[in-house]
């Protein structure tokens, strides 16, 4: 089945997307760096999704929106 273009993609499997680690065994230091580690890839996925967001706006632009 299709989705809409406007519809929010949501993972249907979470751990697909982020596996997580078990934390209890890791040192503070280990920690800071897992944190700066996942907000590294979040940032990277937002600037991923803003390019696309970008470059859809400018297809829509050229070509109209689509209904």
């Amino acid at each position: 089945m299709a989705r809409e273009d406007d519809e929010e993609v949501r993972p249907q499997n979470s751990s697909r997307w982020l596996e997580p680690r078990l934390l209890d065994s890791l040192s503070v230091a280990e920690l800071g760096e897992y944190v700066l580690a996942l907000k590294a890839e979040i940032a990277r996925a937002e600037a991923s999704a803003e390019a696309k967001k970008t470059h859809r706006a400018g297809i829509e632009g050229l070509f109209g929106k689509k209904n």
